[in-house]
């Protein structure tokens, strides 16, 4: 008897099975444009290994102006046929289904030849789009049906015809983006004809035994998207038009509303998605937020949808339903929604990974292959490097001890995982203690290593982290000054006005901790669907509240401040720093750039500003916490090289950087695949 048997049953689609009723959603990983199909085939062949019923690509364009950038993956010629079919063959070979995702980018098209339903530029790209005319649009609708077409002779199940997160077919629906006067725009009929048309086309073109994915827009998040009862009609025309399933698509990607981040609630927006069930007779897929089987079996279960869509959970890990079905769901790594390896990369034109799994879109270069001679390996340090580096070699067959000073595993992890909005990262913890319990690991916890306890191991790796960076401020021994170690792993009691030396990372997660009033939004949807002004779009165009966001009233007033004159949070992700500025902006944060710290006394922390150290002034408050940086802890690493010894430094311990678990994980794992 499975514990899921709603997610683990069939999907009945006519002419073909689906043997459950899981999707891996689309990401795009930036490992088509680089040619290598060996490659992209084994990323994918691994996801169908692992069971998932249904595989969606990578968008693909279907001509050169709807790329997402100036020479993104499409399907134009026999060659780029023959390319696909290496995967397709490799998909099917492991049993599985995958369906060519095609992206016509519309106004997000970063380069100069974009087009859209009207020339209106987008707040994500430079470059304002041409206004097609009835020649144009006709273009695009053939070339559509034509990349459908190649898709199925590259051996494809199906495509998924991307008409959501505000891409070109979603620009034509809305008034936001369509001010034509013409049959493609004016009333809804008219603005709902391209896609209608596009689906219709594609049908023609493929033929009835082949599955389309249409991707619909449920709720816009951004002024003047489409109301509900636009939606409903919208899903019904498509479905005559000649879809097979209909998808759930939420928020544009210039909507102010985070949809994916971490900070999101757990099937955040499946109730969008139910609200369309029994509107149409074709299964309805929902999206965003789903990252655990049980989360997935109950959104199933509850009717909210036909079927789950899962993307980075499939990066994190590519046995997620086969893990499932064992009944190990504990064993599934865990997507933790962080965005830094996927999405962060994506838009830095870097090929997607993952900061769980360094594995993902890496897979015939990144190898855990049996050792054919087992060492002896100290590791000292159970924060993310140690711990990777640890599991890898444990995992190859080599004998591991893993030491740490603390009297439990994660390091830094144990300090996010309490930050509102990073609850994630408390299962990933909890992942690696199981991981570590049930490998051949000797933990060695509440354990302050020394070099003569390093004696006899063959390989010595040193994870040691990173310690606070002293700032040298006048008077900082004063029992008002505490350090982010202090505030978020020892919980010391802070006053009601506080200052935060230091934004990066920590002193944003720092200024979130202590602003915070009661529990995390994050864990209670009301709450959070509030604070971001999210309605229902029943009964708020595009499902923005009228009165916009509501958020609890800050527990303190914080003053974060940085001694660059920029801009607060420039360094942070390149998707989600957006949402963290947001968030303290909402709790009144006072931000402050180009500050110098004079001193500080019993009233508060002294400041001027620039060079010159103008405008001196008092900053009053109860408490000062330090997050001036990090530097490198490698007391233990530079005594065993006076003992001439070679250890292996990684993670913060080589390069103090802001609790950066995605390159310590990465650098860990491979380390261990290397001895």
């Amino acid at each position: 008897m499975t514990s899921y048997p709603t997610l683990l049953s069939p999907l009945d689609l006519g002419f073909t099975t689906l043997k459950n009723r899981v999707l891996m959603g689309s990401m795009h990983t930036g490992l088509e444009e680089r040619g290598d199909w060996p490659r992209v085939a084994e990323f994918y062949a691994e996801r169908a290994r692992g069971g998932v019923g249904l595989i969606v690509t990578g968008g693909m364009a279907p001509n050169p102006e709807g790329g997402v950038y100036p020479g993104a993956a499409g399907l134009y010629t026999d060659q780029d046929i023959a390319n696909h079919r290496v995967v397709t063959d490799r998909v099917h070979a492991e049993g599985g289904k995958i369906a060519m995702q095609i992206l016509h980018a519309g106004r997000y098209a970063y380069g100069p030849d974009c087009v859209s339903a009207s020339p209106i530029k987008s707040p994500i790209s430079p470059f304002p789009p041409k206004e097609l005319d009835e020649d144009g649009i006709q273009k695009q609708i053939a070339d559509f049906a034509t990349a459908a077409a190649r898709a199925r002779e590259a051996g494809y199940d199906g495509v998924e015809v991307m008409g959501s997160e505000g891409y070109f077919l979603n620009q034509f629906l809305v008034t936001h983006t369509n001010k034509r006067e013409d049959r493609w725009g004016g009333s809804y009929e008219n603005r709902m004809r391209l896609p209608i048309e596009v689906v219709k086309a594609v049908r023609a073109a493929v033929g009835p035994d082949f599955i389309i994915i249409y991707r619909l827009s449920m709720i816009d998040l951004v002024p003047n998207g489409s109301s509900f009862d636009e939606v409903v009609q919208l899903a019904k025309e498509i479905e005559k038009a000649g879809a097979t399933i209909i998808n759930t698509g939420i928020g544009w990607h210039e909507a102010r509303v985070p949809t994916i981040a971490t900070s999101v609630p757990r099937a955040a927006f499946t109730w969008v998605t139910k609200k369309l069930m029994g509107q149409v007779s074709l299964p309805i897929i929902t999206s965003n937020r789903i990252n655990h089987p049980d989360v997935a079996e109950e959104v199933l279960a509850g009717r909210a949808a036909d079927m789950v869509s899962m993307a980075r959970p499939f990066l994190a890990d590519p046995d997620f339903v086969a893990k499932a079905a064992a009944g190990r769901a504990g064993d599934i790594a865990p997507c933790i929604a962080c965005n830094q390896a996927c999405l962060d990369h994506t838009f830095s034109g870097k090929i997607s990974t993952c900061l769980v799994n360094p594995r993902a879109c890496y897979e015939t270069e990144l190898r855990y292959d049996k050792t054919d001679s087992p060492k002896t390996i100290a590791v000292v340090g159970a924060g993310p490097a140690g711990l990777s580096s640890a599991l890898v070699a444990d995992e190859r067959g080599h004998k591991v001890t893993l030491f740490d000073r603390a009297e439990q595993i994660g390091g830094q992890l144990n300090m996010a995982k309490k930050i509102p909005g990073k609850e994630e990262f408390i299962g990933l913890v909890d992942w690696y203690d199981r991981q570590v319990a049930a490998s051949g690991i000797d933990l060695q916890l509440g354990k302050d290593v020394s070099v003569d306890d390093l004696d006899g191991f063959d390989e010595v790796i040193i994870a040691t982290g990173v310690i606070p960076r002293d700032p040298g401020i006048e008077g900082q021994g004063s029992d008002k000054v505490l350090s982010y170690i202090d505030v978020l792993r020892h919980e010391v009691p802070v006053g009601d006005r506080v200052a935060i030396i230091g934004a990066g990372g920590i002193g944003f997660d720092v200024a979130e901790y202590l602003t915070q009033a009661r529990d995390s939004p994050t864990e209670n949807l009301e709450e959070w669907l509030a604070e971001w002004g999210v309605a229902d779009p029943a009964q708020a165009r595009g499902g923005l509240a009228p009165e916009g966001p509501k958020p609890e009233a800050p527990a303190r007033h914080v003053t974060l401040m940085q001694r660059k004159a920029k801009a607060l949070g420039k360094g942070l992700g390149k998707t989600t720093g957006w949402i963290h500025r947001a968030t303290l902006k909402m709790k009144g944060v006072e931000m402050v750039g180009g500050v110098n710290y004079e001193r500080i006394t019993d009233e508060g922390l002294m400041v001027s500003t620039g060079e010159a150290r103008e405008d001196p002034r008092m900053i009053k408050v109860d408490n000062i916490v330090l997050c001036a940086g990090q530097v490198s802890d490698r007391s233990l690493a530079e005594a065993l090289e006076a003992r001439g010894k070679a250890p292996h430094v990684i993670g913060g311990a080589d390069v103090a950087a802001e609790l950066d678990a995605k390159r310590a994980i990465d650098q860990g794992s491979r380390l261990a695949a290397s001895l």
